[in-house]
């Protein structure tokens, strides 16, 4: 169950172990995040607490490695200034992060969304080329983000199942199925785990800071393309394509990633109906996207079929 944490919880967290920080005005950030509940802390700081024991592992990770990353990254990533400790007023580790200025991609006005799919590309690129022969591996801590596929097999086939009625659920399976036939099988590399709008912060109608690190490891990086069915589209989506340097295969796991993500999400919604837009920032619903990747799976699997007929291959 998650927490229910008020400003006025946090301030009190503050001046028990901060005390230099004990004057600021504590506030409620909108859209403060779903794994965590964030507060503004004056001007310069914000804090930010776990909202249930699943995200408590991702607090040290962050201070351990988000200074090791932000030092080879062109943007502002967050920036830990100190951890707190469990006490009676709040059960888990909790962080102050400088403040950022930005406003989530998903509800911002961007000017050139072209623009901002090279630089977030650059972003990831330049992450991808950080040494990562000591980072974490995927695990719980992170929900084996940048892992293999098949760790979300059986939810993904029970989602297909419930929603048949629904979604050609035959397309989507040769879709998960073709995401399923391959492995990153290149040396891992450091992976964000959790490219959503709602992470990628704009000013000015520019990308200004990427944050959230909780997902990060190092493995593969085809958890962080499904942004490319999620927010990007037309030219927007064959730039941050042309400037990500991966084979076929890696944006078949992609898309593997993407139709994961928008089928349990289009399950939930049909329990508790929600928008996926507001939620993530996505620009589509999840059905719209179950039907983008199935639909670009398509093409691919009929040449593929085709070139075997033919002797192609």
């Amino acid at each position: 169950m998650s927490l229910d944490i008020t400003a006025d919880a946090v301030a009190r967290l503050v001046a028990a172990q901060f005390p230099q920080w004990a004057h600021l005005p504590v506030a409620a950030v909108s859209h403060g995040g779903w794994d965590n509940h964030t507060f503004r802390l004056g001007d310069e700081l914000l804090a930010r607490l776990p909202s249930v024991g699943a995200y408590v592992a991702q607090v040290e990770k962050e201070h351990r490695w988000l200074p090791v990353l932000a030092r080879h990254l062109p943007l502002p990533i967050p920036e830990p200034v100190a951890m707190g400790s469990p006490d009676d007023g709040f059960p888990y580790p909790w962080s102050i992060y400088r403040w950022i200025d930005g406003h989530q991609a998903g509800g911002a006005q961007i000017s050139d969304l072209t623009h901002l799919a090279g630089d977030l590309a650059g972003f990831l690129g330049a992450l991808y080329a950080i040494d990562a022969s000591d980072g974490p591996i995927p695990g719980k801590h992170n929900f084996f983000r940048g892992g293999p596929l098949d760790t979300y097999d059986a939810q993904v086939r029970e989602s297909l199942s419930a929603l048949a009625g629904e979604i050609d659920a035959t397309a989507a399976t040769a879709t998960w199925d073709a995401a399923l036939a391959s492995t990153w099988d290149d040396p891992p590399v450091w992976v964000h785990g959790d490219v959503a709008p709602s992470n990628l912060l704009v000013l000015d109608g520019r990308l200004r800071a990427v944050i959230d690190f909780g997902c990060t490891a190092v493995g593969d990086p085809a958890c962080d393309l499904v942004i490319v069915w999620t927010f990007f589209e037309g030219e927007s989506r064959d730039v941050f394509r042309r400037s990500l340097p991966f084979d076929d295969a890696t944006w078949a796991r992609g898309r593997g990633w993407a139709l994961w993500k928008s089928l349990i999400t289009l399950v939930e919604d049909r329990q508790a109906p929600a928008s996926a837009a507001h939620r993530f920032g996505w620009r589509s619903s999840s059905r719209a996207i179950v039907d983008a990747v199935v639909a670009e799976h398509r093409p691919l699997e009929l040449t593929r079929r085709c070139a075997s007929v033919s002797g192609w291959s």
